[in-house]
């Protein structure tokens, strides 16, 4: 089942879902996502029915409000957004441009799911104001209305009158969690921590993200995280420290694309860390590398 996603969005989840859901247990009362992007792994779990019910929070309050309109207001959103797709026909890229600074002015929602429809590769980008200042992919005139219209449609379907939005920092998030909660984690990795990154709102800090890591731990609330990662003998940041009893998995990837242009064949893996108390709600055995080739998606 191909996880909707109206919201094209770098970096998201949707092709890992599948496989990450594989590590949920039989019941969650609620899914919680701290830095939920564009919520691909809710999307997920709520098409598989894994979760009763969804708290959706990211820093970039932006997000979360488009987030909430698409699964709350799913017509309202779906003609905005073909009004937007139809005028700009003819004079896309000076359309764009017009959008993008009345975006960073106004804030509105159908405005932000335009040009994140439209601009290069789903990436977003933000200059040091907290402007969206991503270019737009001219080539294409962004999904069409009636896609739009069907995987908006769909989200709702799934998430509408389950799903709770917030735009707080994680930490919050995590004091109101309970024991009966999952929380999946994909925070910005380490290589953004320390200095500013224009891809996300907000970096984590690795000790500050460590420290909450422990509060979780003795609260005993299951969760897991997608962190780093390594294409061939490069490794990228710091595995989580030992004293947090994660069991650590390599998702196999795929070939990266860069190596591929360089003549290689490096296959990239990200880490995923599951925490103890949720091992523990699991009844198979955890293997250390797992891939997307469906054979290999079911727990051993």
């Amino acid at each position: 089942m191909k996880t909707l996603q109206p919201i094209p969005y770098q970096g998201s989840k949707r092709a890992l879902a599948p496989l990450i859901l594989n590590y949920f247990p039989e019941k969650t009362e609620r899914l919680i996502e701290p830095f939920a992007g564009s919520a691909a792994v809710s999307v997920a779990a709520a098409m598989r029915n894994k979760a009763q019910r969804y708290l959706i929070n990211d820093i970039n309050s932006s997000l979360i409000q488009l987030l909430q309109e698409i699964i709350e207001r799913p017509e309202s959103i779906s003609n905005d957004y073909e009004k937007l797709w139809s005028e700009q026909l003819g004079r896309e890229r000076e359309f764009f441009l017009e959008i993008r600074e009345r975006f960073n002015k106004q804030k509105r929602n159908d405005d932000f799911l335009y040009v994140l429809a439209r601009c290069i590769k789903g990436a977003i980008r933000y200059n040091a104001n907290g402007e969206f200042n991503q270019s737009a992919d001219n080539r294409r005139k962004g999904k069409t209305p009636k896609n739009m219209r069907q995987e908006i449609h769909g989200i709702s379907k799934f998430l509408k009158g389950k799903s709770e939005f917030t735009s707080l920092d994680f930490h919050e998030i995590f004091e109101i969690a309970q024991p009966n909660d999952l929380i999946y984690m994909d925070p910005p990795y380490q290589g953004t921590c320390k200095n500013r990154d224009p891809r996300y709102f907000s970096g984590v800090e690795f000790e500050k993200f460590v420290k909450s890591l422990e509060f979780l731990n003795q609260k005993n609330i299951p969760y897991l995280i997608s962190y780093d990662g390594k294409t061939g003998d490069k490794t990228y940041g710091n595995d989580l420290p030992k004293h947090l009893g994660l069991h650590k998995i390599l998702i196999e990837v795929g070939r990266s694309t860069q190596s591929t242009l360089l003549g290689n064949s490096d296959i990239t893996y990200e880490d995923m860390y599951v925490s103890n108390s949720l091992i523990n709600n699991l009844s198979s055995d955890t293997p250390e590398t797992v891939s997307l080739k469906p054979k290999q998606l079911e727990l051993i």
